[in-house]
């Protein structure tokens, strides 16, 4: 199974640390939790609060402690196909946390969401046994319908992975369409 993720952090400065996570599974079955900082994560930037508007005060409070939560990750994420609209950024994140909890900072590995939709659309139209110039062409313009939707990030962790997964949904069922279009009853 698929699961997007998204992470909001303290700052994009070079100590910046991880403050929320939130992944959604295909299935819709999501989580998101706040993230107690480590000792040593100190880096904070008033612009990034302005962004994703989380206090410090808020993580201290109800962020749930790092290695409890990185063991939780572990258990639920483990052997799916993870994705992020910002792999590099998120990555980073990811690494981060589970460093800090004493796992293997690739134990979960992220891929772009780019990825996730590009494979939707291209297994769908290739079972609809569509020849592979009108599969490339439909798959682009379905790929960026779904790009140009409306909408963007609201900076939660929880609200963009479900976005993420909308756009991945969509572009499902643009692909669903245009191969029963090409083969109706199949």
């Amino acid at each position: 199974m698929i699961a997007f993720l998204d992470f909001e952090a303290s700052s994009l400065g070079r100590h910046g640390f991880p403050i929320e996570i939130a992944w959604v599974f295909e299935s819709g079955e999501e989580e998101a939790h706040l993230i107690r900082p480590a000792e040593d994560w100190t880096e904070w930037d008033a612009a990034a609060q302005a962004v994703h508007g989380i206090p410090r005060e808020a993580l201290e409070r109800q962020g749930m402690p790092v290695p409890e939560l990185g063991q939780r990750m572990l258990r639920v994420l483990a052997g799916h196909r993870l994705y992020a609209s910002a792999p590099s950024w998120d990555g980073q994140w990811l690494s981060r946390l589970l460093r800090a909890a004493g796992l293997p900072r690739h134990a979960l590995r992220l891929r772009d969401t780019d990825e996730a939709q590009a494979e939707v659309a291209s297994a769908i139209l290739q079972a609809a046994g569509l020849p592979p110039e009108e599969r490339q062409r439909l798959q682009t313009r379905i790929l960026e319908d779904a790009r140009n939707m409306p909408g963007h990030p609201v900076h939660r962790a929880l609200d963009d992975a479900r976005r993420e997964r909308a756009l991945w949904l969509e572009v499902r069922r643009q692909a669903e369409a245009a191969a029963a279009q090409r083969h109706p009853g199949r």
